[in-house]
């Protein structure tokens, strides 16, 4: 090791090593003076949603809500695999030398219909892929997350005399569908905006009660990997099921077995998630369709086993087929539609992130937590784990009702819901009280 590497190499250690945390004793109250302002934008986002890979209005509004703060502010950076750009929005403000933070919220809606009852639902309805209409709504939080980043974008500036180094906020578009990190990051981000030394993000949840925070270490969120299955058959009339081979019936029962890949293929000790999400086939209720096509989403903590899965989601999709008698140039097709890596936090960075959190909400409201098989695309932005990286669950549920559920085993309704509504009011100052504390420390 060369004297220069030995000194980057230590600097890196230390950095990461955990240290007496000090958050300004006025940031919670801070925080809450901002809530009337930020419940006002929480409540725009919320009835304007936009769905993955068209979030021009919100991205607009995140950029110009950061451009009157005093932000450098960069709009549609990031581009697709088809060469199409994206909606991403890069605000950088620089305050001398130190370290650079990258600090990440996602912007996109899910094609979910609002049952919230809230007086600010959504009722927004957007062309989905096939061009059909859809109901919108941000039933994941991204709403919230973009509300906090505003938040703590606005606290860095008023107490720039107490930071050094460079802020970098990223409003990354497309997660729903994994695609948004892997665009901006194909659009040369580090290039043209700096390569960070830091990166935190954060994801609200529907376990961790609002007013807390819950930090883990490690392998924290699955890998995700989207199939497109098409089954294929020949086909007839409805009256005359003999003269083809229903791929319908074919389609139905491979969907029950391909439950046993999981429960009786793949070591119990390895946790993995199977679930057929879509199912398309057929026009007219008496007429037997040539084909059907399914929608599955599979999670696995590592690759091994995910191509495993996939190896065994295709030998049970043909040997079916086979069994059905379909023609051999009528076989089902398997394909990877999207995939992203498992997200992990860095030890060190999470264990440093907790005792800063600690210091400003209180050792009672940072909470421990375990992984998850829900996924998600920014630890690609830590380039497998060379940049320092953690995500951290902000607390959404009503504490009261959480409680509740945890006595009753009734849940609460999860992210994706149409039920799904935030406990807002608690969270909001919570997200910019742990996340400003955790940026200023880094920055120190």
């Amino acid at each position: 090791m060369t004297p220069r590497f030995a000194v980057l190499f230590l600097g890196a250690v230390a950095a990461c090593s955990p240290i007496a945390a000090q958050a300004p004793s006025d940031l919670p109250a801070s925080a809450e003076k901002q809530l009337p302002a930020l419940t006002e934008i929480y409540k725009h986002f919320h009835e304007n949603p936009e769905l993955s890979r068209h979030e021009d209005k919100t991205s607009a509004y995140l950029a110009h809500e950061l451009l009157k703060l005093g932000y450098t502010v960069a709009e549609h950076v990031g581009k697709y695999d088809d060469g199409t750009k994206a909606d991403g929005v890069v605000a950088i403000l620089e305050n001398g030398p130190g370290p650079r933070l990258m600090i990440r919220t996602d912007m996109d809606a899910l094609p979910v219909a609002e049952k919230t009852g809230l007086d600010f639902a959504s009722r927004v309805t957007e062309p989905g892929p096939d061009g059909q209409p859809v109901p919108v709504m941000h039933a994941c939080g991204h709403d919230l997350h973009m509300t906090v980043l505003i938040g703590v974008a606005k606290e860095m500036v008023q107490r720039k005399s107490q930071w050094h180094g460079t802020l970098m906020l990223v409003g990354q578009p497309a997660e729903e569908v994994i695609q948004g990190a892997a665009a901006m990051l194909a659009d040369n981000l580090y290039q043209r905006f700096g390569k960070p030394d830091f990166i935190i993000a954060e994801h609200d949840s529907p376990t961790v009660p609002a007013g807390s925070v819950a930090i883990g270490s490690g392998p924290i969120m699955a890998s995700a990997t989207s199939l497109k299955l098409v089954i294929r058959g020949v086909g007839s009339h409805g009256s005359q099921p003999q003269s083809g081979k229903d791929p319908i019936l074919l389609a139905a029962e491979f969907v029950l077995v391909s439950q046993s890949i999981v429960s009786r293929q793949i070591d119990p000790q390895q946790p993995a998630v199977l679930s057929v999400g879509t199912i398309h086939g057929g026009t007219k209720n008496n007429i037997i369709p040539d084909e059907v096509d399914l929608g599955l989403t599979l999670r696995t903590f590592s690759t091994e086993e995910r191509d495993q899965i996939v190896a065994d989601i295709r030998r049970t999709a043909n040997g079916l087929a086979e069994a059905y008698g379909v023609p051999a140039d009528r076989m089902p097709t398997l394909s990877i539609v999207e995939s992203t890596p498992v997200t992990v936090n860095n030890p060190a960075f999470a264990e440093r992130l907790r005792g800063f959190a600690s210091e400003a909400l209180g050792k009672d409201h940072v909470l421990p937590t375990e992984p998850v098989m829900g996924s998600e695309d920014a630890g690609l932005f830590s380039l497998d784990g060379q940049i320092p990286f953690v995500m951290y669950w902000l607390g959404a549920a009503d504490p009261g009702k959480l409680a509740e559920s945890l006595k009753t085993g009734v849940p609460l309704p999860s992210l994706h819901s149409p039920l799904f509504a935030p406990d807002y009011e608690p969270a909001i100052p919570t997200g910019v009280t742990a996340m400003t504390a955790i940026a200023m420390d880094v920055l120190k």
